[in-house]
């Protein structure tokens, strides 16, 4: 267990570190749930079909809503990614991952990234949900 903020990770005695993102988190204070936000600017505009760059659009959005309920990075217990191309996502991660820690920093909340077929929003390739718990 390590802390981090307001948050704890969670990691089982024995299980080998994961990388880039945590087993488990726990955290106490008001909790934050942030709808999936894909890749476009506040006016819903898509700037790049390019992955890595909706990545980092996406992750500023989600990070624009924890800020505005009064949250940091660091407060990010838990994350969804859906992305249209694993095989794209994977070509890329040295640009998402420098995307992450522009952001991030070395924060690392409990994750999942799904491979879907499509997302809702016409030329979207990465959709990002969140859980944050905020300090009381």
């Amino acid at each position: 267990m390590s802390t981090q903020g307001t948050l704890q990770r969670i990691q089982p005695e024995g299980w080998a570190q994961p990388k880039g993102y945590a087993n488990g988190m726990v955290g106490r204070g008001r909790v934050l749930f942030v709808a999936g936000q894909v890749g476009w600017d506040a006016q819903e505009r898509f700037h790049t079909a390019v992955l890595h760059e909706q990545w980092a659009q996406a992750l500023d959005n989600v990070l624009a809503v924890v800020r505005a309920a009064g949250g940091l990075p660091e407060h990010v217990a838990r994350m969804t990614v859906f992305v249209t191309d694993h095989r794209e996502y994977s070509a890329q991660r040295a640009e998402i991952g420098q995307a992450w820690r522009d952001r991030m920093g070395r924060h690392y909340p409990a994750m999942s990234l799904v491979e879907v077929r499509a997302l809702l929003e016409q030329g979207a390739k990465v959709e990002i949900e969140a859980t944050a718990v905020l300090p009381d």
